[in-house]
């Protein structure tokens, strides 16, 4: 008998793609592109930008050693103001009542009023304190200090920025504190571990996925808000643009000159903060690449016949 042979199978042939339209985007890149051109060109043929003033200034002496004023502001103030958020954030979690209320005051007073009427007040303390004195509470003082020699422009601007920094940063830190499960630190605890160890090695290395982006936006933010340190007639970066322009009447490329520091110095930051967030993103569990090698191997050891 002759084999009946099976039936051929046919294909299937796969159904051709249609892409979606986005004819909206089209308008959208559209208008973009006549903005941008539109900007260029204003840059490129208004002269009363004074581009050639801002080639020569952008590298002078004066902008330099004020740029240098302003990250040194920056950091300090910095400083102050994360070492008060984290004691701050501590004071404010404990079940101490006379330490909670003092930070919430503390937090409620410098975050409700303006920094830079705080930096008004730092820099006129001799209007109201013409001398500082140590000495017994109520009774005789021992030494005293002019206030205009020992808060100097410089000391106001670190004052007025650094406590009122510490504000905020105290509710950054506090948020950080409370995204651990509470579960840790009563473990911690029953371990025998002290309160300020299992802050140390437990509660911030975890917070520290919380606490770092809003502290880099902190940072970043922290930098422009030296710029009012100009009223003080401390010469950052601002201050030193507008003595230059107050003498030569070069008003808008010397601002020029001082924005594009600015940009200069925050999309360094902005970097930073970047690989600051990819570094504390990363899980404490073993890297997934090396661990599923050996879920495989132990995968394949359980299917394999005994022997």
């Amino acid at each position: 008998m002759a084999a009946i042979s099976a039936p051929e199978r046919t294909e299937r042939q796969p159904e051709a793609v249609v892409k979606l339209r986005h004819p909206g985007r089209w308008i959208t890149y559209a208008v973009g592109a006549v903005l941008a051109a539109m900007l260029v060109n204003t840059l490129l043929t208004n002269k009363n930008f004074g581009w050639d003033v801002v080639g020569h200034y952008i590298v002078s002496g004066d902008i330099l050693l004020g740029m240098v004023k302003t990250i040194e502001l920056t950091v300090i103030a910095m400083a102050i103001g994360i070492t008060l958020g984290v004691l701050l954030a501590v004071m404010r979690l404990s079940s101490n009542p006379a330490m909670k209320g003092f930070s919430s005051a503390y937090v409620w007073f410098f975050r409700g009023t303006p920094v830079f009427v705080q930096l008004l007040f730092w820099g006129y303390a001799s209007a109201l304190y013409p001398r500082l004195g140590i000495g017994v509470p109520f009774g005789p003082e021992f030494a005293s200090v002019s206030t205009n020699s020992l808060i100097t422009p410089f000391a106001a601007a670190i004052l007025g920025l650094g406590l009122n920094e510490g504000a905020y940063m105290a509710e950054v830190v506090r948020a950080g504190l409370l995204s651990v499960d509470r579960g840790q630190t009563e473990a911690a605890q029953a371990l025998g571990m002290s309160r300020l160890r299992t802050l140390r090695r437990i509660v911030l290395p975890q917070a520290m996925r919380v606490i770092i982006p809003p502290t880099g936006n902190n940072v970043i933010n922290m930098l422009k808000t030296t710029s009012l340190v100009s009223v003080l007639a401390f010469p950052e970066l601002l201050y030193s643009a507008q003595l230059i322009y107050s003498t030569n009447f070069k008003t808008i490329p010397l601002l020029l000159t001082a924005s594009l520091w600015y940009l200069l110095m925050t999309s360094i930051l902005n970097v930073g903060q970047h690989f600051l967030e990819r570094r504390f993103s990363r899980s404490d569990r073993p890297d997934s690449r090396r661990a599923a090698p050996r879920a495989r191997a132990r995968g394949i050891a359980q299917q394999s016949p005994e022997g």
